[in-house]
């Protein structure tokens, strides 16, 4: 198959959406398919990538550490007439997803959607950031779902969600996997005799976008405490963001800064060996929609501790592969990390054996596997469905269909964004 991948993030960008296109496409390409990626711009990107169509960005949006696109210009019609895809399949409904919806319909293609993303989360990246926003993109992502021949839902309570939500296209769950075999020879002592830690130290660590989403603070204030109740405990951070100072001044607040170890961004082979050094992974995000950095924790047989939340609760069983808490309190957190921390050897090492069991169970192969059967069906639907040749006129049509369908969409995400909550109940926040 000839695959197209429409995504506003990607490498060298570190954040959850990035990394699974980059996954997914690697895999794909690995069993023989083509995949053609088109992303915005990004500093440091990569030279002379592969198949990946780059199209021009302003980077740091509203400060942020995303790119946002500018118009895109003619060269993609011409990259895309080289490519002949079969499938579409876009990341986002915003961006470069209005551009995958107008080139599937144009070129008579299934478009595939995958709900990376709760937007509501993120919307104080934007200047207009206001409850009527927050009800404007999730009605806006809704629609485009809807538009959308398929809907893949990173878990279980995304899918749940998005059905609450109106959601009519067919949902189906494929969570974004892990290459089990980068994890399999990992060795943290590399990365603790790197940083000075000792052997028998119990290590927290925490690795991701540093951002506020992602309840930085929280997790710091319960780590901090942890650590000032064992003077002996570690703690390596792992990534890079807006929330990296605040954590640091928590930390400092509280006196085991010298505990410490902020890393920056790690990147392969060394991301399985810095799981590795880890005796617990620490996990406070509530906005996840699949839980990436747990499921690569535990490949590299690291139990976590993580807050009861979409994304989260379909990797950990509690006190099975580490503690997911019902509770959201900082005692509640410091309590579960504590719990790990005293555990004798033997609760240690079926711990060590639930992890891995987890992981194995989103592989990429299988993930991966799952994704192409369904991208298979759309196309032999499709094909039956275009078994009259369209020509010319008929795929103009279809391209002024589709400018009115993306009108008709924000229009009435604007509406139910005025109306409110009582007028929009397909809309929970």
């Amino acid at each position: 198959m000839n695959i197209v991948m429409l995504t506003n993030t990607y490498l060298p960008h570190v954040g959850g959406v990035a990394r699974s296109v980059a996954a997914f496409t690697a895999e794909y390409r690995r069993q023989g398919h083509r995949v053609l990626v088109v992303a915005p711009e990004f500093e440091k990107q990569p030279p002379n990538e592969e198949d990946v169509v780059r199209i021009p960005a302003i980077q740091h949006f509203n400060g942020s550490d995303f790119s946002a696109v500018l118009p895109v210009s003619g060269l993609l019609n011409t990259e895309l007439d080289n490519f002949k895809p079969d499938i579409v399949h876009s990341h986002h409904p915003y961006l470069l997803g209005m551009t995958a919806m107008r080139i599937a319909r144009f070129r008579q293609l299934p478009l595939v959607f995958t709900h990376h993303t709760l937007y509501e989360q993120y919307t104080h990246y934007v200047p207009v950031d206001s409850p009527a926003f927050r009800r404007f993109v999730i009605e806006l992502a809704t629609r485009y779902a809807n538009l959308s021949d398929q809907v893949f839902a990173p878990s279980e309570s995304i899918a749940k969600l998005l059905h609450e939500r109106g959601t009519t296209a067919p949902v189906t769950v494929i969570p974004t996997g892990i290459k089990l075999s980068d994890f399999s020879n990992a060795d943290g002592g590399r990365v603790r005799a790197r940083l000075g830690i000792p052997d028998n130290a119990f290590v927290v660590g925490h690795l991701g976008r540093l951002a506020p989403e992602k309840n930085l603070e929280f997790l710091a204030t319960a780590i901090a405490r942890f650590l000032k109740n064992n003077a002996g405990a570690h703690f390596i951070l792992a990534g890079e963001g807006p929330s990296a100072g605040p954590v640091r001044e928590i930390l400092s607040r509280e006196g085991v800064l010298g505990q410490l170890h902020d890393i920056g961004i790690v990147k392969h082979p060394e991301l399985a060996d810095t799981y590795a050094a880890m005796n617990v992974f620490a996990f406070a995000s509530t906005s996840e929609t699949q839980g990436m950095v747990l499921t690569e924790a535990m490949a590299a047989g690291v139990p976590v501790v993580g807050i009861d939340a979409t994304g989260v609760r379909e990797v950990i069983r509690d006190e099975y592969n580490g503690r997911l808490l019902q509770e959201s309190t900082v005692d509640d957190f410091v309590a579960a990390l504590q719990w790990v921390s005293a555990s004798d050897s033997k609760t240690r090492e079926a711990l060590h054996t639930a992890a891995l069991a987890t992981a194995e169970k989103f592989s990429m192969e299988r993930t991966a596997g799952s994704a192409l059967a369904c991208y298979e069906k759309l196309i032999a639907q499709g094909a039956a469905a275009r078994a009259e040749e369209y020509g010319s006129w008929e795929s103009t049509m279809n391209l002024v269909k589709t400018e009115w369908d993306i009108i008709q969409g924000l229009a009435a995400a604007t509406g139910a964004a005025i109306r409110g909550n009582d007028q929009s109940g397909s809309m929970p926040l």
